[in-house]
This record gives C-alpha cells, sequence and structure tokens, in this order.
C-alpha cells in the first residue's frame, strides 16, 4: 500500500457563518445558556441539553435536521440562531501503514484569518489514537520538532479541539450507522477513535481553559465518553501547570523530556531555560494521583550523538527514580531541513535494554506516517503569523 493524498473537492462541510455560533465544545451550562438565550422555556432547557448532548456526542449529528426526538419548530430556531457544521476538511492523506493526517480549516474569527491545523489518527491492534493539536504553530521552539518553525498564530478554542475528533469519526465511519471506508485500517473490534493525546500542534498547557474545557466533552460519560485513563495529554514542561492540569483536567501526563542534562535540554526544549529538569520532575512526583496505575510518560526522542549515549541513559534512570514512569523512546523523524539524525538502531536498543533493566517500561516508538509527515515532531500547517493588532481582536471576540 502506498501513500496517497485524497481529494477533498468540491464539497466540503460549510464553515460556520459569523453569526451562527456552533454549540460544539460548550460544556453543559454553556449549551443550557445557548439554549436558554434561543428562547427554550426555562422548564425544558435541562431536557433539551440531553437531548442535544445525545445527538452531537452520541450520534454525532452535524446537522439539525437529524434530530428526530426535537420537534420542528426548535430545530429550525436553533439552526437559524447556531451551527453544527464541522471545519472544512482541506486535505486527508493516508500513509502506506494506514495513517491518516487531516489539514483542517477554521474560518476566521473576530479581526484574524481562516487558519488551518493538523491532526492524526493512528491505528493500531486493539486501539485507534487520535493526535489533537491545541494550538495553531507553536512557541517552543523545541530544535527537532517541525511543528516548532511555525510560529504561533492562535489557541484553539474547545469547538476547535472537540470538532477534530468529531472529523476524525465522521470520517471513519465511528458514529452509528456510519460506514468505515473501504480498505481503511482501523482495529477490528470496539472503538474506532479509541485513545486520544493532546500531542498535535501547540503546547496544551500555554492554552489551558480550553483544552480543559474541550477535553471535558470528549471525556464526557453521556457523550464522546472516553475514559481520563486513554486520553493523554503531552507538555513540554509548563511547571507551574502540572499541578492545575492534574486537579482539574485529570488526564493521563506525558512529558516530552528529550534530555538528562540542563545544558542540552536548553537547546533542545528551550523552555527549560525558564523550568529546568529538576523543577519539572519535582512537579511529576508531586502530580495529583500519580501511582503505578497512573504512571507518567517521559517522551524521549532518539537523536544520534546527541542524547542517546550509554551515560544518557543511565542518568535517565537516576532522574526518575521514584516516579511511576514508562519511558517511551521516539526514532527522530526527519523532516525538511532538520538537524538532526535518528540514533542507529542498535544504539536505541541498547539504550532501551539499559532502561528496562532498572525496572521502568521503555517501549521504542514504531514510526508511523512518516511518509505524509505525519509522525511525531512533524505536524505543521501553513497558517501565517497574524499581526498583534488581529489577535488581539481574536482574544477579545
Amino acid at each position: 500500500m502506498t501513500a496517497t493524498l485524497i481529494d477533498m473537492r468540491p464539497a466540503p462541510l460549510a464553515a460556520p457563518a459569523a453569526d451562527r455560533p456552533s454549540l460544539i465544545g460548550l460544556d453543559r451550562d454553556g449549551l443550557a445558556a445557548a439554549l436558554a438565550d434561543a428562547g427554550v422555556p426555562e422548564r425544558q432547557v435541562r431536557m433539551r441539553v440531553a437531548q442535544l448532548w445525545h445527538w452531537l456526542y452520541v450520534r454525532g449529528a452535524s446537522d439539525f435536521g437529524a434530530m428526530t426526538n426535537v420537534s420542528r419548530a426548535l430545530r429550525d430556531a436553533l439552526a437559524a440562531r447556531f451551527t453544527l457544521a464541522r471545519p472544512e476538511i482541506a486535505a486527508e492523506q493516508v500513509s502506506a501503514d494506514g495513517t491518516r493526517k487531516w489539514l483542517l480549516r477554521f474560518p476566521a474569527r473576530g479581526a484574524g484569518r481562516p487558519v488551518e491545523i493538523e491532526t492524526v489518527y493512528i491505528p493500531e491492534e486493539g486501539r485507534g489514537t487520535l493526535c489533537v493539536s491545541s494550538q495553531v504553530g507553536c512557541t517552543l521552539t523545541c530544535s527537532f520538532c517541525h511543528t516548532g518553525t511555525q510560529k504561533l498564530v492562535r489557541n484553539l478554542t474547545p469547538e476547535e479541539i472537540v470538532a477534530q475528533v468529531l472529523v476524525a469519526r465522521d470520517r471513519l465511519g465511528d458514529f452509528p450507522d456510519a460506514a468505515t471506508p473501504a480498505g481503511a485500517i482501523v482495529p477490528a473490534e470496539g472503538r474506532l477513535v479509541s485513545n486520544v493525546v493532546m500531542m498535535g500542534m501547540g503546547e496544551p498547557l500555554y492554552n489551558f481553559d480550553n483544552v480543559r474545557q474541550g477535553l471535558s466533552v470528549v471525556a464526557d460519560g453521556e457523550g464522546l465518553a472516553l475514559s481520563r485513563r486513554r486520553i493523554t495529554l503531552s507538555t513540554s514542561g509548563v511547571v507551574p501547570m502540572i499541578p492545575k492540569a492534574g486537579a482539574e483536567i485529570g488526564t493521563m501526563l506525558a512529558i516530552s523530556l528529550h534530555a538528562v542534562r540542563d545544558d542540552l535540554r536548553d537547546e533542545l526544549v528551550p523552555i527549560n531555560r525558564k523550568w529546568p529538569i529538576a523543577e519539572l520532575l519535582d512537579a511529576c512526583r508531586a502530580y495529583p494521583g500519580l501511582s503505578n496505575a497512573k504512571r507518567i510518560t517521559f517522551e524521549y526522542v532518539m537523536l544520534k550523538d546527541v542524547n542517546d549515549g550509554l551515560a544518557d541513559a543511565r542518568e535517565l534512570v537516576r532522574l526518575l527514580k521514584g516516579i511511576p514512569a514508562k519511558i517511551n523512546l521516539i526514532p527522530f523523524n526527519p523532516w525538511p531541513g532538520s538537524p538532526y539524525e535518528c540514533s542507529d538502531w542498535e544504539r536505541i536498543e541498547t539504550f532501551a535494554d539499559v532502561v528496562n533493566r532498572a525496572g521502568y517500561a521503555s517501549p521504542i516508538r514504531t514510526p508511523r506516517g512518516r511518509d505524509i509527515l505525519a509522525a511525531c515532531g512533524q505536524l505543521k500547517s501553513a497558517s501565517e503569523r497574524m499581526r498583534k493588532a488581529d489577535r488581539e481582536a481574536v482574544a477579545g471576540a
């Protein structure tokens, strides 16, 4: 099987009109307030919220007309005021290994321009993982990451975070009565989108409130119903927000570590200059709910002759002592202009042996979607950076 680019033209779903806000991504209180503002009688609001929640997140409705247990008058009134439209799929690529990457285009907000982000679906035996973006671009400039070469445009809203999950489930046929595309590689049983990782474009903890609300919708047991143990939030190390994430979001945590010395991590992950390794690991040790059943994942990209020596492996084991953890070893995924090479496979296996002998699981992540630049660290869209005035207008919209 070879990589495929699917032409999504000529009929993408209509983008939301500027005067019709979306109901996608609102929490229950927000949805109740929207319905009350639309004239739904107070005594009916709770019932209507439950009905809409079911249609949006269990049935996957993208049109009010599909809501057959809602009166025609109310459906028409809601359609005139709100939208359920998905973002435009500007492109869909399918890797030889079955990985899918969507370039999603969101409409302009306030004085801003339309923006694009990438979302990736990774099918494996027994599960399907969706890699979700939290920002358009990124501020962190990690030297090994392609996304870091795209300057931050803006944060994604809760609607735009949840919409990535909805688009994936739409395209894969993961809603009731929906069909999976012929030839698609998906899990043989169960839900096709079974896991979500906030490891796409951006730093989730720099968009905390929107990520928290979006993930609360994804985890709601009466809707999309993904267990928080099947949702992983990855951070490069925004230390002050880590305890807050544990207390208020409560998902699994992943740390983009990638080095065991501050001088090297300063270069690879520049946020380390603000919060060095010792402070980061102290925050990890204090993560709410941390246990052997709720381990922190440490991500470690393997860079040839940079961070892959035996001394690095031994120091990694020493640093993580006392933290319930597993270490994901990630073969470096090249991208145009990248200054690094992937460690030799024998070196990666030797590194893994040191970590394993210390009692830590250290799976070597199989590179997926490299042929469509969908692998870890390769995501990037073509959205241009907004002018400062435009960003401030969007923030206030």
